[in-house]
């Protein structure tokens, strides 16, 4: 310690310049990048020597083999190290190798990307949206949009995968550190030359042969022309009609003839049409009259039915669709009808100028089948026929060997039972005897009865009249009133509650057990609609009315008649007569 107390001594001079001068060659902050020796290896550990530092930072020897750096842990190798914390609360030196590699691979691709230079990388992994490519100087790993993985669709990327190739940096986020770059960009400038070569072989009015459908989009279709250039054709340049999707007029793969319409050498695109090849059709429509028939060509099928083509004019393209291809199949596809290049009939059913539109039909020049049943089975006749269908509320029928489903309601299955419950009676297959009810040939729609080939039991009703009585048995109550059934009709009807009796007090169910007869009077009859509504209480009133007219002169009379008020009723009738 004597050393220090005396600073004139020249041993003390020599050790304080040694020292300053050490200081001075080792700039040691928080933050910054510095070079570690390795000088220690355990099983686990990987101990540094750091000019400047006062003990050894440590590094997870798993650490450096996951980053790749398996060769350089060596006795005497040097290794980059991010120095976080000079002294941490244990008193320890923090380093990381991991984060030193991770800046100085993001400060090589800041100056890749400043300098606009492509950099190598390969591609490691699928993700959303995309790929992840690691950068192969350092290891920092980037963001490959699906987008710009190629200049054309790919469906399969194996062969791309982990094999070095160049890629383009085409978005730094600093603040973020991440980085996004395109493998397309670089394919694409190597083709640029080529491709302004290619572009300057065009010339507007060029008639291109065989085009192939490459892609679609909402605006147009992609050709490839020889397998050098991809064209685009707008939706506009398709057809002369009216065209929604490209998809609507060709497959993938399909060879088209185009017509050249511009030339952009600065952009390097050619546009095409189709339609131009051919004369406007719709100048020459005003020959077409409607509701004539004309022999059109099937172009493309859809499940919504087919695309046609008028033969004499070419390019006039229209729908045909599903709901016009058949009178009695409202499901007729038209890929089971028809095969592309087919030439078949259709009746032209509107014209629109303006729109540039013609409709047409299939059907119209099929001769109906709802016509023919009609001459067939005229409404009335009673026929057999098959259940081929049915769902909870109906049967379908179909008569003769027209393929065509009739309609029969539960209902008219049956004068006297529950419509649903007679459903389940029948099957598919089942033969029946129908009785034609009604058809609408405009809405093709056939309705059939089997109830009306039976008596009607409503008929017992025919001869009776309103206020007429009648003698029913009681067959069940419930609360809503009594369900009877008139002496010779096989007919069950009710009888409110409200309709039981002439006084609220006796306007009960309970007061009858079923099986009783008793009378009551038709309080409403309508034949046409099979309509009847039968009273007790109107009964009683009419009866009432009776004995008060039969017996309004006599003094007390009535009082032995069932009605607590008759007595009153007849003192206050004779009262008046005075």
């Amino acid at each position: 310690m004597e050393i220090y107390k005396d600073l004139s001594n020249p041993a003390s001079k020599e050790f304080e310049k040694l020292l300053n001068s050490n200081l001075s060659k080792t700039q040691i902050e928080e933050g910054k990048i510095i070079e570690g020796k390795i000088n220690k290896i355990t099983d686990k550990y990987v101990f540094l020597h750091c000019e400047g530092l006062k003990s050894e930072p440590v590094l997870d020897i798993n650490e450096l083999k996951s980053m790749g750096l398996s060769e350089k842990i060596k006795i005497g190798e040097t290794i980059p190290v991010l120095l976080e914390k000079i002294e941490d609360k244990n008193g320890e030196v923090l380093v990381s190798a991991n984060k030193a590699q991770k800046i100085k691979g993001w400060d090589k691709l800041v100056e890749a990307y400043e300098k606009n230079e492509p950099i190598m990388g390969k591609i490691t992994s699928k993700c959303k949206g995309g790929c992840i490519v690691e950068h192969i100087e350092t290891g920092s790993l980037m963001f490959l949009p699906g987008s710009q993985i190629s200049d054309k669709p790919l469906k399969d990327i194996s062969h791309l995968m982990n094999e070095p190739q160049k890629f383009a940096l085409i978005k730094l986020d600093k603040i973020r550190g991440n980085a996004c770059v395109s493998r397309r960009e670089i394919i694409s400038s190597f083709k640029k030359e080529d491709k302004a070569k290619i572009v300057e072989k065009f010339k507007v009015g060029d008639i291109i042969k065989g085009a192939e459908v490459k892609g679609y989009s909402t605006f147009g279709c992609f050709f490839n022309v020889n397998n050098e250039l991809d064209v685009l054709c707008h939706t506009s340049e398709l057809s002369y009609s009216r065209v929604n999707h490209p998809d609507e007029l060709f497959n993938i793969g399909d060879k088209v003839d185009l017509k050249v319409i511009s030339v952009d050498k600065d952009k390097l695109q050619v546009g095409c049409s189709v339609k131009q090849l051919s004369p406007d059709p719709f100048e020459k429509i005003d020959n077409y009259e409607l509701n004539k028939t004309y022999k059109f060509k099937v172009i493309k099928l859809m499940e919504f039915g087919a695309f046609c083509e008028l033969s004499e004019l070419p390019g006039l393209t229209t729908l045909l669709h599903s709901s016009e291809l058949s009178w009695n199949k409202k499901n007729t596809s038209a890929k089971k009808m028809f095969k592309v290049n087919d030439e078949i009939d259709c009746v032209i059913t509107e014209i629109d100028k303006e729109k540039r539109r013609v409709a047409i039909s299939h059907r119209l020049t099929l001769e109906n089948p709802f016509e023919i049943f009609e001459k067939k089975f005229p409404v009335g006749t009673t026929t057999e026929g098959e259940v081929i269908n049915k769902n909870e509320y109906s049967l379908f029928v179909k008569i003769g060997d027209l393929d065509i489903d009739t309609f029969l309601h539960c209902n008219d299955l049956s004068y006297t039972n529950n419509g649903e419950q007679e459903l389940n009676m029948y099957k598919r297959g089942d033969k029946i005897k129908v009785k034609v009810l009604e058809i609408k040939v405009l809405d093709q729609k056939i309705r059939v009865g089997l109830k009306q080939n039976q008596p009607d039991p409503f008929d017992w009703f025919n001869d009776k009249k309103i206020k007429q009585t009648i003698t029913v048995k009681i067959i069940s109550s419930d609360n809503k009133g009594l369900i009877v059934r008139p002496e010779g009709c096989e007919m069950d009807l009710p009888i409110k509650r409200s309709n039981i009796a002439l006084n609220a007090p006796d306007q009960r169910q309970s007061r009858f057990t079923g099986g009783e007869r008793i009378d009551c009077a038709i309080l409403d009859l309508d034949l046409d609609k099979r309509k009847v509504t039968l009273s007790i209480k109107l009964l009683e009133e009419l009866e009432r009315a009776e004995a008060l007219e039969k017996f309004g002169t006599t003094e007390g009379s009535g009082k032995s008649l069932p009605f607590s008020s008759l007595a009153d009723d007849l003192k206050k009738k004779k009262d008046n007569k005075k």
